[in-house]
């Protein structure tokens, strides 16, 4: 039985959708079925939306598309696609005679009944997210009650399946700095797996990167965030966070190591076991052993997603869930062993942090595919790992000469050489790397850069990375 949803607002406001990309198409019909006067607006031309020109004209949707997209913004509802900066002119502007700008992301949260689950941080939220959402299916399945809708940042949008959701369900959702950055309703619970530089080509500093991510639990109706003991930012944020805190280490190995303020919980590792503390009693939650991915990053992950599904999932499910899943596409996947040589795609890894922990998580010393698209940040973390893991690194991208800066200079100063080979091409660059490699090596794609500056996302790099070890002979 589908629930009856009522939007914020009356249908006799005008609506703009600004940036028609994966999340904001689908709010398109989602709006004007419901009867909405709707403006869609995007920097693209008309070519690039040729084929749902019809649809939008038989839906009553005005298009304004090109260079001039944002002229006469009148609308009193504006919705922003997350990648569309919010302090445009044309936005303040609206803003300030009394427009609502808002986001797909926050209509969602406002519509739905189901309980939310929100998931962000710089690096390890996909992997949270799925595993979050594995656990929930885990236990409603066993329960033979409840549905488990996983979306956000990953998947598909879940707005068009609002009406589907009941309260005995499950929406979990990964969330990023783009779409936090104006949000004003945040999930039931929260957490944040670590938070370090990232996407500052886009923020204008760490500052208001933070404060973005802290829009995940910082507002109603959030009760619980979950956070990174051992990361020094979310640390911090803890600390003066005014709601719960159940907080994970890796390190740790009983809750006397944390300090606790009341209502705040504790997960570590204890003789070998992920367990809770909840203010009252120890309770073991999952045998490290039985979790099929390797490194800490993602016994991390474990950690984040079992606590935020505390008191949601059984113990039995949690390890249902441990002893079947072998990881996300593009993480660490082996793509293929040929001539003792393994070739690892790990395109999902788009900052120098999470290539750290990728080559952590390899017992050997691999030859690394870095480089991509500039996002501004630095890479000093990056050239320690590589000088510290990796037996040879294969510069790509528009960030090639930056990462190879980086590494000349972090070289020097602890008087570790490391081979560095530039090679402007993908392909060329993996075909150079595999010709480097020799029975027992493995071959490692690892950007450490968001990929925009040669492919459309992370997901069409990594397919690349595999179709061309696959035609490897």
């Amino acid at each position: 039985m589908q629930n009856k949803i009522k939007l914020p607002f009356d249908k006799e406001k005008r609506v703009a959708v600004v940036g028609l990309g994966i999340s904001n198409l689908p709010l398109l019909s989602f709006l004007a079925k419901r009867g909405y006067r709707i403006t869609a607006r995007d920097q693209k031309g008309k070519e690039a939306f040729s084929s749902l020109l019809p649809e939008w004209e038989a839906l009553g949707i005005k298009a304004i598309l090109g260079d001039r997209y944002l002229d006469d913004l009148s609308e009193d509802v504006i919705f922003r696609a997350p990648g569309i900066r919010p302090d445009l002119p044309q936005f303040r502007a609206a803003v300030a005679r009394g427009a609502l700008l808002t986001s797909e992301m926050e209509l969602f949260l406002a519509l739905t009944p189901a309980t939310v689950l929100g998931i962000t941080g710089s690096d390890g939220k996909t992997t949270s997210t799925t595993i979050s959402g594995k656990l929930l299916t885990a236990e409603c399945n066993a329960r033979g009650c409840g549905k488990v809708f996983v979306g956000g940042n990953i998947g598909e949008p879940l707005l068009p399946h609002v009406e589907e959701m009941t309260e005995n369900d499950f929406a979990v959702l990964e969330l990023s700095s783009f779409q936090l950055q104006t949000m004003t309703r945040s999930p039931h619970r929260a957490a944040i797996t670590n938070l370090s530089p990232n996407h500052l080509n886009w923020h204008t500093g760490m500052e208001e990167y933070i404060a973005a991510k802290t829009n995940i639990y910082t507002h109603a109706p959030c009760e619980r965030v979950v956070l990174n003991a051992e990361n020094e930012v979310t640390r911090k944020l803890g600390e003066s966070a005014s709601i719960p805190v159940t907080w994970f280490s890796s390190k740790k190995s009983s809750f006397a190591a944390f300090s606790l303020k009341e209502g705040d919980h504790a997960i570590y590792c204890k003789d070998g076991v992920i367990t809770l503390w909840d203010e009252k009693k120890e309770m073991p939650l999952l045998d490290v052993l039985r979790i099929k991915l390797p490194g800490v990053h993602n016994l991390e992950n474990y950690m984040t997603a079992l606590a935020l599904t505390e008191g949601f999932v059984s113990k039995e499910s949690a390890e249902e869930v441990a002893d079947s899943f072998f990881g996300v596409r593009h993480r660490l996947e082996l793509v293929r062993t040929l001539r003792g040589v393994s070739y690892y795609n790990s395109s999902i890894d788009s900052s120098p942090s999470r290539t750290a922990a990728a080559l952590s998580a390899l017992q050997k010393e691999p030859i690394v595919i870095c480089g991509g698209y500039d996002k501004h940040i630095p890479f000093e973390p990056l050239a320690e790992a590589l000088l510290k893991k990796a037996k040879a690194v294969v510069l790509t991208g528009a960030t090639a000469e930056k990462i190879k800066c980086a590494i000349e200079h972090e070289s020097a100063a602890c008087k570790k050489a490391l081979p560095i080979y530039l090679e402007p091409d993908f392909r060329a660059a993996v075909l150079l790397a595999h010709r480097l490699a020799a029975p027992g090596d493995s071959v490692l794609l690892s950007p450490a850069c968001a990929s925009f500056d040669a492919f459309k996302n992370f997901e069409e790099r990594g397919d690349t990375f595999c179709d061309i070890v696959r035609s490897l002979d």
